[in-house]
């Protein structure tokens, strides 16, 4: 697996990605939590169809700072870009941009993994 992969996803806010239903806040605009994931969506997106059978990837790390808020009914668009592999680990740059400009930006970590060894660490 090398850098310079890319993964994309986008969204269009609803009420339920907003910080009220996630219980992170009190004001109907797209929650930290919902960036979260997204970025973690566009990240396993980059690197899909690159590992070999029966291996997958898990979270470690998420470094993000959310810097202006979306209102529900607008769309976000979220890249993910592996900037570097240390061994197992795959750390990648996200970013997350609606129509007023950048919303979002930070750093994932995700490590590759034996799926079937991993699930048994919670048998």
């Amino acid at each position: 697996m090398e850098p310079g992969l890319v993964g994309h996803t986008e969204l269009v806010v609803g009420d339920d990605d907003t910080a009220i239903a996630f219980g992170s806040g009190d004001v109907a605009v797209l929650s930290t939590p919902r960036i979260a994931a997204l970025c973690e969506e566009a990240a396993i997106r980059a690197v899909e169809g690159t590992l070999p059978p029966g291996e997958t990837t898990v979270g470690m790390r998420i470094q993000l700072d959310h810097l202006n808020p979306t209102a529900v009914g607008d769309t976000v668009t979220v890249d993910a870009k592996l900037e570097k592999v240390e061994g197992r680990r795959l750390i990648f740059s996200v970013s997350v941009n609606d129509a007023r400009g950048l919303v979002a930006a930070g750093k994932i970590t995700r490590v590759v993994v034996d799926r079937e060894r991993f699930l048994d660490k919670c048998r």
